[in-house]
């Protein structure tokens, strides 16, 4: 089916998504334990900028300031009610900088995780998390988003009902998961499993794949996983600029411009064909990783000794889905983009 993604990525080949939205908040004021999504109504010209950022760095898509914009994260801050308007007003202002950008620029509603764990393990029912999830895309397609964008999900039921959400409002969407385990999600599924699952889904996404997770090398390990299984979807790339490390009371993430850059035709080489950055990428990571895309043609697949040559070793020995693949972990939420 037609819509404004599938349309830009035919024409292009390849798009290049956002950085991150944490990092970003943060070196603009945001402390830390606050609710970003309140900044929408808050301090509606910082939002801006921060989209503006991406836009303005090449990117060809970027994501609406909604990650938390769910029942269960906003009643932390008292805001339970207030999930429709919240996401409505990030996907408005997003709306006014794509609209002006003078190509054209795709919106993305951004939808994370709800933070609770689904039955039964937890106490969360399928039905509760729908309704979760529809009500973030419904505001979400209000205001104006062009696609929504499920990411750094962990349960493979939470992904399931996110979809059924997304269709319930009429979105068509994307979802990333986040593999941080040793090469799995924290619930325990390999990226061939998840291409499986993503296959199987009655409402599947227009793309899938991973953002987040530890460092780059490993996010194109799962990359690789992926296309392994020659999905019928295209593959999402969304890796962090290199690895967090602790510096004067703030995260820092060590990864430079350059290095984003070669991580990009990486991940290119690997399958991704919409492909960003997470966390601690910022808009001159941005522009190295347009820059080095738009130059570069597409290569053969790299060995994973490649990988590790150009951006770093590995977290683990094991990509999940071997003999030495970890015990499935109880989820405790999922963390926030960027």
């Amino acid at each position: 089916m037609s819509n404004a993604l599938t349309d830009l990525l035919a024409e292009k080949g390849y798009l290049l998504a956002d950085g991150a939205t944490g990092t970003n908040l943060f070196n603009m004021g945001l402390m830390s334990g606050d609710a970003p999504e309140m900044w929408n109504v808050e301090q509606p010209e910082k939002i801006i900028k921060l989209y503006r950022g991406a836009v303005d760095s090449g990117s060809d898509l970027f994501l609406t300031n909604s990650f938390g914009a769910n029942a269960s994260r906003l009643k932390l801050h008292g805001a339970q009610d207030r999930v429709h308007e919240l996401a409505r007003v990030s996907a408005e202002l997003a709306r006014e900088v794509a609209d002006t950008a003078g190509r054209k620029v795709i919106v993305a509603g951004s939808v994370g995780p709800t933070g609770d764990i689904m039955e039964p393990v937890g106490t969360l029912s399928h039905a509760e998390a729908v309704e979760m999830f529809h009500e973030a895309a419904d505001g979400l397609k209000t205001g104006g988003v062009d696609i929504g964008w499920l990411e750094t999900i962990s349960a493979p039921e939470e992904y399931k009902a996110a979809a059924e959400g997304f269709a319930r409002a009429g979105l068509p969407w994307c979802g990333t998961m986040s593999f941080d385990t040793a090469g799995r999600t924290m619930m325990g599924l390999t990226s061939e499993g998840m291409v499986d699952m993503v296959e199987g889904l009655d409402e599947r996404p227009l793309a899938f794949g991973a953002n987040c997770g530890t460092g780059a090398s490993d996010l194109l390990r799962t990359v690789l996983g992926f296309t392994s299984k020659n999905p019928s979807l295209p593959v999402i790339s969304k890796g962090n600029a290199g690895i967090p490390k602790y510096h004067d009371g703030h995260i820092h993430y060590d990864g430079t411009p350059e290095l984003m850059g070669k991580y990009a035709v990486m991940a290119r080489n690997c399958g991704a064909t919409i492909i960003g950055g997470c966390c601690g990428t910022m808009p001159e990571h941005l522009v190295a990783m347009r820059a080095a895309l738009d130059s570069q043609p597409k290569g053969d697949a790299p060995t994973l000794d490649e990988i590790t040559s150009v951006l770093g070793p590995f977290s683990s020995d094991s990509d999940g889905t071997g003999d030495e693949a970890p015990a499935k972990r109880e989820r405790r939420g999922g963390r926030r983009r960027g």
